[in-house]
């Protein structure tokens, strides 16, 4: 397995880059850069591109409905550029929490959406004169709807590949299925190895018997926070805030994809307890209510002889990235110690 990690830049891009610097020195092989209401995600990857090597510079992810898809082409293929082939494109929807209410733009069939975004990349870093019809674009766009004077274009510069790794993040199972079928990798959110077969096997499984050709298998990012030692156990324990939130306040009830996937783990009554009090503002007692052992097996916290149990089941579950948060005094020194244990 390779080693990712989501990037903060909260502290400053230029901190931030150099801690990736760091990190990429001892051993991290893909860095994710997010990109949701704060800073835009390309700005900071195009400087990552100019202060790294060998790292690969990841979108982890860029909100399908903010660029149109040409756009979304063009700016992978500027990134891809700048960083000599080592960028990598993942999409996601978002939800409608940012979507219509930071940039005022309907949140609609994000399914189909990105379907089609993944064929219009395709095309415009092949530099095909774009043309597309489809349920949600069409290019050039037709003339009762403009001016009538849009034509076939293909984009101006040479793209260094004409493949830029796509990678999706998707939790339902038609969206996985989707995943399977046209990405290149995969990155779930909240992921127990063990219930993967249980919870997506059927959706992977229908996605890869008619898997695009030319596609190489399905890789999966996904892992947890780290720490390593006797008493590091309790250390899941962060992570429980973050998963009230997202089990408990992203979207509404019956719209909230993070409490489904709770549910489809098995965890039914505690996703219901954790929804209510999460929108009744209890945060706290929501927290409270998220199961030790969803903790317990999402991270990665514990002896060494633990983590290592963990490492051997994210590997056999099919994750060929594993991302990890190092917490502790001496993040390189997780990163080395881990990146041998994955080599």
């Amino acid at each position: 397995m390779k080693l990712g990690m989501q990037i903060d830049y909260a502290g400053g891009f230029k901190a931030s880059a150099q801690r990736v610097a760091d990190y990429e020195r001892a051993g991290l092989d893909v860095a994710w850069v997010a990109e949701a209401y704060g800073f835009d995600g390309p700005s900071f990857m195009g400087y990552l591109a100019a202060t790294t090597e060998s790292v690969t510079i990841a979108a982890g992810i860029l909100p399908i409905y903010t660029r149109t898809p040409t756009l979304m082409a063009m700016t992978a293929a500027g990134l891809d550029a700048l960083s000599d082939g080592r960028f990598l494109l993942g999409l996601g929807a978002s939800g409608p929490q940012v979507i219509e209410g930071f940039h005022g733009v309907r949140y609609d069939a994000p399914l189909g959406r990105t379907r089609e975004m993944i064929d219009i990349c395709r095309a415009v870093w092949r530099r095909e004169r774009v043309t597309y019809e489809g349920k949600h674009y069409t290019l050039p766009l037709p003339a009762d709807q403009g001016t009538g004077l849009g034509k076939p274009l293909k984009i101006i510069a040479k793209p260094v590949r004409e493949r830029i790794p796509i990678w999706i993040a998707s939790l339902g199972p038609k969206n996985v299925q989707m995943t399977a079928e046209k990405a290149d990798g995969w990155l779930p959110i909240f992921f127990v190895p063990e219930r993967v077969n249980d919870v997506w096997g059927d959706d992977l499984a229908a996605g890869k018997a008619v898997r695009e050709e030319g596609l190489a298998p399905l890789e999966i990012a996904a892992g947890g926070v780290v720490a390593i030692g006797e008493d590091a156990g309790p250390v899941a324990e962060m992570t429980r805030p973050m998963v009230a939130l997202y089990v408990g306040g992203m979207g509404a009830k019956g719209r909230n994809f993070y409490n489904d996937l709770m549910c489809r783990y098995g965890y039914e009554a505690e996703a219901a307890e954790i929804q209510d009090l999460y929108l009744d503002g209890k945060k706290d007692e929501a927290a409270a209510k998220v199961p030790d052992e969803f903790l317990r097996l999402t991270n990665l916290c514990g002896p060494e002889s633990f983590v290592k149990e963990r490492l051997a089941a994210f590997r056999d579950a099919g994750v060929t990235v594993l991302n990890i948060i190092p917490v502790g005094d001496r993040p390189l020194e997780i990163i080395e110690k881990v990146k041998e244990w994955t080599a």
